[in-house]
């Protein structure tokens, strides 16, 4: 099905091109969370599907560490794009001119092959009907020109563009005023209780809105991505049909620098995690009533008040980065910072260089902030913030663009509405809120990946590696609330059935109700009231060295019972080992017996039915192909060519041939015709050049002489030779007196010679008909 094969595979690779990158950890490594519905049809086979994505890396689009590289599109754009497309974008075919995509100083792996899979996202593009394809690549075009427009500063400061040439090949891509598209890299627009308000940039605010506005390109284009794929995979909902949810998104981060985009990841993990422990919190509280257990609070760390100091209205620190980037005045990084140190300084999982005692200050700069989140402590950097958070208003240039896919990616009702401008923090904790409905909604299981090490080796585990992502996973935080309550939970039977020999009252067999054969069993080993609990179809215990101790009385009673049974169970091993050997001979004997009898029998029956059919076809044989006589046919026609095969002419003058049967009367002349061709092809392919010479004057003297010359038989055997000398007579004209002559025929010409001397040479040239 095309479904399950080209179009989820072209998705796949669409996907890895504009969302995936080289990172030093991994060659292909995704860069943007998702969350997927893929509908299955009543056979298991996926139909349909649905995908949401959150927290693209757009910082990736400006900005890659050392060793690292941007998004794969870019690479696969330059190294295998047409010239002609190249030429039509004002590309070149270096990656080295521009200036996004030199940052990681790797511009080519020799383990990516840019060329190769830029020939596999075409294909992809064109299964998932993408038409406007190139327009795609304007866009991934536009971005690197915008990344090389450069600035100088005024008299007075504010930033201006030297770069006009890139700004000319920008209005053109993107479709708009190069002169609209100017003013918006150097000025911002504030809109404040009605009023729009206009201020140039500096060098630095200039710099951060042209990647603030590259980003923000390369953002939306990849939401205008996913939203086709979606297109590509709707499928009619039917009921019969079971949908699965998988979510993919970034795990923790701790990095040496940490910016805005960790900030929202780990602000995503920590709404996750609250998920996650309300989730087992809940189905741990469903288990126990369901079993008729009273509930008991268990005491964990709930990150509510984390979550709260991100999101809360008004004084969480994504309400506060709003006000920044939105107020009227000159909000900086600074500012930004300040404001948090007012409004959230007594907050215990907050800190800063200003906030902090001596000692603290030391591990943190005065351009950050640490949160303790609940994995551990985290310290972010503010430098860039104000202006990375990417306000909407900065992209009012693109309101008036003709490109078909800039109008798509950016609404023009969110771009000219007078409301309140959304940064992309806001964006992205909505978008969040979401998902967590998504998520509450459905049965969730978990799939933790743990890295064994970062040098991408095999058995190999680095445990220092893996304590830290356990930590920084939340895993142990999950494992306390399991074991928060009953550590260990088991079905009365399977309880029973492992650990009934520990008791002399369920050994060996227990014919009562299971429920009763554990509460006989747990009070002989002696547990205590507050140790367990009996629910309706499963015991709870719950202390682990509970589970420990009776663990360990069962493998001593494995151990007593073996040797106290060894001895007298030795003479029924060899008598049960003796009658199962003879039990088992018995059984081979008659199945080999029963084997041999149904191969006769097949083969009788096979012989019996192919005799009826040899029959049948023999009645039928002069009527047309039919089913009665199709055996026949094919077995006369077959009986041919073997015969054929064994008798075949051993030379062109053998002219004997078999006779075949009346269907194969046409097929028999051709496959005689082929037989003489290739003999005759074979025989000439040995033959000498000389050889050859010879046959071919035969040729032409059999059409000269043949049935005009009496003795012309007689001279076909011989061998023709390249000079002859002729005896012959002349008579004079005069007298007729008889004279000696020799006549010397050559290849050229005839010479008539007298005495050794040449008396006359006549050319064959020159001959022009008969005397």
């Amino acid at each position: 099905m095309l479904f399950e094969t080209d179009l989820f595979f072209s998705n796949h690779f669409s996907f890895q091109a504009f969302g995936n990158a080289k990172t030093l950890r991994n060659d292909n490594s995704s860069r943007f969370g998702k969350y997927m519905d893929v509908q299955f049809d009543y056979r298991g086979a996926p139909v349909g599907g649905h995908i949401l994505n959150y927290l693209l890396e757009k910082s990736r689009v400006v900005h890659q560490n050392h060793g690292e590289r941007n998004f794969h599109i870019f690479y696969q754009l330059l190294e295998g794009g047409e010239e002609d497309l190249l030429r039509r974008l004002g590309l070149e075919k270096s990656p080295q001119q521009y200036h996004y995509l030199v940052k990681g100083h790797c511009a080519r792996v020799s383990s990516i092959n840019d060329k190769n899979d830029w020939k596999i996202v075409r294909r992809a593009l064109s299964i998932i009907s993408f038409n406007d394809n190139e327009n795609v690549f304007v866009i991934v075009a536009s971005v690197l020109h915008l990344g090389n427009v450069q600035f100088a500063a005024d008299e007075q400061g504010n930033a201006q563009v030297t770069t006009e040439n890139q700004i000319k090949y920008l209005a053109r891509l993107l479709a708009v005023e190069g002169s609209v598209l100017r003013d918006a890299l150097i000025h911002k627009k504030i809109i404040a209780k009605g009023e729009e308000l206009i201020s140039p940039l500096n060098l630095e605010q200039a710099a951060y809105a042209r990647d603030a506005l590259a980003k923000a390109i390369y953002g939306r284009t990849f939401s205008w991505l996913v939203n086709k794929v979606n297109k590509s995979l709707a499928y009619k909902v039917n009921k019969s049909f079971v949908f699965l949810g998988l979510l993919d998104i970034y795990g923790f981060e701790v990095f040496q620098h940490n910016s805005f985009e960790q900030f929202c990841i780990n602000y995503c993990n920590e709404k996750l995690q609250q998920l996650f422990i309300e989730l087992t919190l809940k189905s741990e509280q469903e288990e126990y009533e369901s079993e008729g257990i009273a509930w008991e609070p268990v005491q964990y760390f709930n990150n509510k008040i984390i979550c709260d100091l991100v999101e809360e209205k008004f004084k969480g620190i994504i309400s506060i980065l709003d006000e920044e980037c939105l107020r009227p005045g000159d909000a900086t990084d600074t500012t930004f910072l300040e404001k948090l140190e007012e409004t959230v300084k007594n907050h215990p999982h907050f800190l800063t260089h200003k906030l902090a005692d001596q000692k603290t200050r030391k591990s943190l700069g005065r351009e950050e902030f640490r949160l303790l989140h609940y994995a551990g402590e985290v310290t972010y950097s503010v430098a860039g913030n104000v202006l990375v958070s990417e306000c909407c208003v900065s992209l009012q240039t693109m309101c008036n663009s003709e490109n078909p896919i800039i109008n798509q990616c950016f609404d023009r009702t969110e771009l000219t509405d007078k409301k309140r401008p959304e940064t992309a923090a806001t964006q992205f904790k909505n978008s969040l809120s979401k998902l967590m409905e998504i998520l509450m909604s459905k049965e969730p299981s978990y799939i933790r990946c743990i890295k064994p090490n970062d040098a991408k080796q095999a058995d190999r585990f680095d445990e220092v590696l893996i304590r830290h992502q356990v930590k920084y996973l939340g895993l142990m935080e999950n494992l306390r609330v399991r074991r928060a309550g009953f550590a260990y939970r088991r079905k009365y039977e399977v309880f029973l059935q492992r650990y009934k020999s520990l008791c002399p009252e369920t050994w060996p067999t227990w014919d009562g109700r299971p429920h009763d054969g554990v509460a006989v069993l747990v009070k002989h080993l002696g547990y205590k009231q507050e140790e367990y609990k009996m629910g309706r179809t499963k015991i709870f215990i719950r202390f682990p060295k509970t589970l420990f101790a009776t663990e360990d009385a069962l493998e001593v009673r494995k151990q007593s019972l073996g040797e106290s049974h060894t001895a007298a169970a030795s003479w029924t091993v060899c008598f049960v080992i003796f009658f199962f050997n003879c039990f088992q001979i018995a059984v081979s004997l008659s199945w080999w017996r029963g084997t041999l009898g149904r191969r006769k029998a097949a083969k009788r029956k096979w012989a019996v039915q192919t005799i009826r059919r040899f029959i049948k076809g023999f009645i039928y044989r002069n009527h047309p192909r039919c089913p009665e006589n199709e055996y026949f046919l094919d077995y006369i026609r077959f009986s041919f060519l073997m015969n054929l095969k064994r008798n075949l002419p051993k030379n062109v003058l053998d002219k004997s041939w078999p006779t075949p049967p009346p269907s194969l009367c046409e097929a028999s002349q051709l496959l005689r015709q082929l037989c003489m061709q290739n003999m005759v092809w074979t025989y000439c392919k040995r033959i000498s050049p000389e050889w050859k010479q010879q046959l071919e004057q035969k040729v032409i003297a059999s059409e000269i002489f043949k049935g005009k010359k009496d003795n012309y038989p007689q001279s076909v055997p011989r061998l023709f030779i390249n000079t002859r000398l002729v005896p012959v007579i002349k008579y004079d004209r005069k007298g007729y007196k008889a004279r000696s002559r020799q006549l010397l025929l050559t290849q050229n010409a005839v010479i008539i010679v007298e005495d050794s001397k040449i008396k006359q040479r006549i050319d064959y040239a020159n001959l022009t008909g008969e005397c």
